[in-house]
């Protein structure tokens, strides 16, 4: 079963850096795409970035292009989501995920099928 385990979560002033860690447990099949979503308050769920099994390909929303990076080793099983020039906007609960599939036309919400319990990012001066 695959388990993931966010880390990295905190409270960040407009402009400055953060970065999210995600541990993956379970994952036999080192094939995995791995990514990152999120929800802000009395918002939808929205997709933000994913890597493929390798980290060769990387694909990201329009909102974070720029100034998120998504990155993994495969060793450490993890990925990582570094933020900067964070805006109010980006504050949100972030989701790690994880699928099989990978293709720059899969964001939404069903399209990967392991999910994390998230790690909080709250913006403020």
């Amino acid at each position: 079963q695959v388990q993931l385990d966010e880390s990295g979560g905190g409270s960040v002033r407009p402009g400055g850096s953060l970065r999210l860690s995600c541990a993956a447990s379970g994952v036999t099949d080192r094939y995995y795409a791995l990514g990152w979503f999120r929800q802000g308050p009395g918002k939808e769920r929205e997709f933000v970035a994913a890597i493929d099994f390798d980290g060769a390909f990387t694909y990201y929303a329009e909102s974070v292009k720029g100034r998120f990076t998504i990155s993994r080793d495969n060793a450490k099983n993890t990925v990582y989501l570094q933020m900067a020039s964070l805006k109010p906007e980006d504050a949100a609960t972030y989701y790690c995920v994880a699928d099989l599939a990978f293709s720059p036309y899969r964001k939404r919400v069903g399209d990967f099928g392991h999910w994390g319990q998230g790690t909080q990012v709250t913006i403020s001066s």
